[in-house]
């Protein structure tokens, strides 16, 4: 009961925070001086473009441009009616994407999942890499085996991501017959789910897991080290091993237990990191992820496209704040919410 009591209040907490994050995802985007459809129009007439001149002000009207900035961000949440009624984010309404000339949510509809996909696995990733790494490094701290996860973490965290899946791209293709570029095969865009369609997918998902992982599995690695061994000096351990308890029941039972905490606390900022850091992995694999409509938004000052993406990314990263809290709540008996004894 009380932990459903923590999920309720931390619901909360979450619209409250993302109401905000609206508030100053709209201002900031809204900071340049001009918007995409201002812009456009300023080219048309400098062209004697008419009819281009009158659709871009059809456009300015009807997604209520020409209105105060204040009365826009109401219109595009959703909390006041513009010229469509009450039609914003809160209704399903995405807005329209002047770049692309298409609806928002037609534009990022296959590239949503496919970048949830992506980086769910560089998550998996990290978690099955740092896990083990940093356990053996700490538990044979001053050895071969700590020396050499210490080199692989440096190796990680010094090369960019960038380089890495130029390196993979060309070599990974050459001698393992990796797929070059795209989260499928051309044949199955836009086909329905299949078997083939899944393998196609899996195949194609090993390069990018792995660029956009290993950093983050590197730093993971390093700070559960830095945390076991920060037990591990602890008294409590001695006592044990003192009593006769055996060090690979020990080290499970104990030390690793309290060094897991900051690692489940890191779920909270992880999966957004990879996403905005996938940005440019994107761009250079070629994957069909919302990362490189980001970018082609922000250069063009597409707002509800890129004010979209940037909801997106801050609503992922609240969902992975909350689940890293209910786990560390599950995870160590001491913590508890509010006022509740420890």
């Amino acid at each position: 009961m009380m932990l459903l009591r923590y999920a309720v209040s931390r619901i909360a907490t979450m619209l409250l925070t993302l109401w905000v994050v609206s508030v100053l995802v709209f201002v900031i985007i809204n900071l340049p001086p001009g918007d995409y459809l201002s812009n456009q129009i300023a080219e048309l007439r400098a062209t004697g473009q008419a009819e281009g001149v009158a659709k871009a002000e059809f456009l300015r009207t009807e997604y209520a441009l020409d209105r105060p900035i204040w009365e826009q961000y109401l219109i595009w949440v959703g909390f006041a009616p513009g010229p469509q009624g009450f039609s914003g984010l809160i209704q399903g309404n995405f807005g329209w994407s002047f770049e692309f000339d298409r609806p928002v949510g037609e534009i990022v509809g296959d590239a949503l999942w496919l970048t949830v996909l992506v980086n769910l696995a560089a998550v998996l990733f990290v978690y099955l890499v740092a896990l083990p790494l940093g356990v053996l490094a700490a538990a044979r701290s001053e050895t071969w085996v700590d020396y050499t996860a210490g080199f692989v973490g440096y190796l990680g965290l010094a090369t960019p991501n960038f380089l890495l899946a130029l390196m993979l791209f060309y070599y990974g293709h050459k001698y393992f017959d990796l797929p070059i570029g795209g989260l499928m095969a051309p044949q199955f865009e836009g086909e329905p789910m299949s078997w083939a369609k899944v393998k196609s997918i899996l195949v194609h998902l090993i390069v990018p897991t792995f660029v956009i992982g290993t950093s983050g599995a590197a730093a993971m690695m390093q700070r559960l080290r830095a945390n076991m061994l920060d037990e591990l000096s602890k008294p409590y351990v001695e006592t044990a091993i003192a009593k006769g308890m055996k060090p690979s029941k020990m080290l499970r039972k104990y030390p690793l237990r309290m060094a897991f905490n900051p690692f489940v606390a890191d779920i909270g900022n992880l999966l957004p990191a990879m996403v905005s850091g996938s940005v440019l992995v994107s761009v250079v694999l070629g994957l069909q992820t919302i990362g490189p409509y980001l970018l082609t938004a922000l250069r063009s000052q597409d707002q509800f496209l890129a004010g979209f993406v940037l909801m997106f990314v801050a609503f992922l990263t609240l969902v992975g704040t909350m689940i890293s809290d209910m786990l560390l709540v599950l995870l160590d008996p001491r913590i508890r919410m509010g006022n509740t004894r420890t």
